[in-house]
């Protein structure tokens, strides 16, 4: 473990790609809608203006010189295609987020994504009466890669955004959350930690709610990176 102890107070999560494997729905969708008015997505554009941002974003970016009633058509679309798909669960993050709960450890979502999709969810990973607060597209003017999500985020757990860990997947996501002032963890590739996240892991599987001899907590990330619990 790292010799550094840094602390925490909160956990924040976002939800697509770090809560459920939705790359593919999204980066789907948003092609199948692009080839209905003949535009092609390509991988530069699902990098830069699909994960981690919010669809308004997107629309603007890709689709923003169609006339509005076809926006608001692809916006339907793709609302459409997300609250209608099934996920999997990224490995091991329901049951952290049960060990956090138990731990009595504040835990957030933000996310760019609407609140339908985030009780459907929470549903299905039945982690709804865990969640403390929830930070949504509507709820910030800017949103992911500006730092405005999680500062709000850490607004409601009643923290300064430095006393909380968070979990992303995207460029876009640990920019947010390092810019906010964040220890943050990114999930999936390695390239995530040139953009500012600590570390970067595969899923949720080894990371474990520790409890040290004197009753405070930890949470292990790796094993080389160690957050401590402070109330």
């Amino acid at each position: 473990m790292s010799n550094a102890r840094e602390k925490i107070s909160g956990v924040l999560f976002d939800m697509d790609g770090v809560l459920i494997d939705s790359n593919t729905v999204i980066e789907g969708a948003w092609i199948e809608a692009g080839a209905l008015y003949g535009i092609k997505v390509t991988d530069s554009d699902i990098v830069n203006h699909i994960h981690g941002q919010p669809g308004p974003h997107t629309i603007k970016a890709l689709f923003g010189h169609l006339p509005i009633d076809d926006q608001k058509k692809v916006q339907a679309y793709i609302i459409h295609a997300e609250n209608t798909a099934d996920y999997e669960p990224i490995p091991g993050v329901a049951q952290l987020i049960l060990a956090l709960s138990a731990a009595k450890i504040r835990v957030g979502i933000v996310t760019s994504g609407w609140r339908e999709k985030i009780d459907r969810i929470m549903d299905m990973l039945q982690i709804k009466d865990c969640i403390s607060v929830i930070v949504e597209r509507d709820d910030v003017s800017r949103g992911k890669p500006f730092p405005d999500p999680y500062i709000l985020g850490a607004k409601r757990l009643m923290l300064p955004p430095n006393k909380t860990l968070v979990f992303e997947d995207s460029i876009s996501g640990v920019t947010s959350a390092v810019e906010a002032g964040a220890y943050c963890v990114g999930i999936g590739e390695t390239i995530l930690i040139k953009h500012g996240a600590k570390t970067a892991i595969a899923n949720f599987l080894e990371v474990k709610v520790n409890k040290q001899d004197n009753g405070d907590y930890s949470i292990s990330l790796d094993r080389d990176h160690e957050v401590f619990i402070e109330n």
